[in-house]
């Protein structure tokens, strides 16, 4: 069985990942290779996504992995912003390439360089479109799903005919993002506005949702940038008014990764493994035989019975007849966040009912025949709910709001050490200074997470500097 939460977070964390067969470790420092069941649970955010895709008419395309170095040349902040982690491609066999190449760290360039072939009336706008695709940042430190080399992700990229509508469509895709955190995942997130620190290279606004994990530290679960008219400038993408007039485009882009799954699994899991929304869940129902069932043929006949009609209705449905122990195979199932496990023995039958256990919950039913695909059907409704009511209470547990200066973070981080308990989300005042957020990482190690839409209450003054502050801004270490 992998560590537990409560002895250290993390070794929990890579532990029952691994154990619970989602990832494995590549031969390439810093990479990990997604087994059947990780992977699966990025297929169904795609799924999930998509959808929201083709509502909103903005299709998915693909471009190459392979940046020319010039193309990054031409927006300094963004190839100052990720020159530190750029992998570049220099020699094809023993032939040197004339012009370095970049594996992708995301595709604005890629993206701009395109859209001003394509763009050119205004009648061509807004132009959308999304990719799902690998990208590249070299990390120094990383964490299966939450940061590693190559990771796996959607960005789409839009660009408009003037600001109001480029906004509009950076905020919807914020409000998108979640959606699909909150109702699909079950995440319950906090949406607000990045600092100018902390915005992406070469945007003029960075919006995010920012995800408080149940150590009490932060995820960046998803971004959305206006990026003004500083790419379009860049990679003279321009179009003609209706007045034949050539005027810039403002472009937008927006990005959720397979951080989305480490955030699941910190979310949500306890100390006997995974636990999903069936929403994602791999494995939403597991059939089990118990007791001497081999001694009943009428027992498997049940249970083949109630696999298919499950199969039939669309459930993601296992049938565990292995000869392991019951014992081991609760603990298997449990493990891999199997969201009900269905159990079936010789004293069942007799009675025409199964024993129901749902993963987060403490107590096993017994459910009739007639009534399990009811049953089943309504459990599996209502644990996306419950997971989210439970997170919001750990959050709202863990956010601090009465922390107005650097002495008494620090008191809070010692407190909260000594009785070992998340130190949470903080809530201060901040004077809008590079300098104040410079100082409360070095001192802390808080990096400010996003600045709210919706503050709890307002602060007034700098956490630091104790001046007025200008905005109130939640902090947090993160991941």
């Amino acid at each position: 069985m992998a560590e537990k939460q409560t002895n250290d977070f993390t070794e929990w964390y890579v532990q029952t990942i691994q154990q619970a067969e989602l990832m494995a470790y590549s031969p390439v420092k810093g990479s990990i290779i997604f087994r059947p069941d990780g992977y699966e649970l990025w297929e169904h955010i795609q799924e999930e996504f998509n959808k929201f895709l083709r509502s909103e008419d903005i299709r998915n395309a693909y471009f190459p992995m392979l940046i020319p170095r010039n193309f990054f040349m031409k927006e300094a902040d963004h190839i100052e912003g990720f020159a530190p982690e750029l992998p570049w491609v220099t020699e094809v066999g023993n032939e040197k390439l004339e012009e370095p190449l970049a594996l992708r760290p995301t595709s604005e360039t890629m993206i701009g360089s395109a859209f001003s072939d394509w763009i050119n009336s205004y009648r061509d706008l807004p132009y959308e479109i999304n990719q799902w695709a690998n990208v590249f940042r070299w990390e120094k430190k990383t964490l299966p799903f939450l940061r590693t080399s190559e990771f796996l992700w959607q960005e789409g990229h839009t660009a408009h005919a003037d600001e109001a509508d480029a906004r509009h469509r950076t905020m919807s895709i914020l409000d998108e993002y979640a959606r699909l955190a909150e109702e699909f995942l079950a995440i319950p997130v906090y949406k607000g506005q990045k600092t100018p620190s902390e915005r992406f290279a070469g945007a003029v606004d960075t919006y995010s949702i920012e995800a408080m994990m149940k150590d009490g530290k932060a995820v960046q679960a998803g971004t959305s940038h206006y990026l003004g008219t500083k790419f379009a400038e860049a990679f003279d993408i321009t179009y003609l008014t209706k007045e034949n007039q050539h005027t810039y485009v403002h472009t937008t882009s927006w990005g959720v990764s397979t951080r989305l799954l480490g955030s699941l699994i910190m979310t949500h899991g306890d100390d006997n493994g995974l636990v999903f929304p069936p929403t994602v869940a791999p494995t939403q129902i597991v059939l089990m035989p118990v007791g001497p069932w081999k001694k009943n043929p009428a027992i498997m006949e049940k249970l083949d019975e109630l696999f298919a009609s499950f199969k039939k209705a669309g459930y993601r449905v296992r049938l565990d007849d292995t000869d392991n122990s019951p014992g081991y195979k609760f603990n298997e199932w449990e493990l891999k966040g199997a969201c009900l496990r269905i159990e079936c023995g010789p004293r069942d039958l007799e009675n025409g009912h199964v024993m129901v256990k749902i993963r987060d919950l403490s107590e096993k039913t017994a459910v009739t025949f007639e009534d399990l695909a009811a049953y089943v059907e309504e459990q599996l409704a209502i644990m996306p709910k419950r997971l989210l009511e439970a997170a919001r209470a750990r959050n709202k547990a863990n956010e601090h709001y009465d922390i107005d200066t650097l002495d008494q973070l620090k008191e809070h981080i010692e407190t909260c050490k000594n009785e070992g308990r998340p130190t949470g989300f903080v809530l201060i005042g901040w004077d809008g200074t590079e300098e104040t957020e410079a100082k409360i990482k070095e001192e802390t190690g808080f990096t400010t997470r996003n600045i709210p839409f919706e503050a709890p209450t307002e602060k007034t003054v700098d956490i630091v500097s104790g001046k007025p502050a200008k905005y109130t801004v939640w902090i947090a270490r993160a991941y």
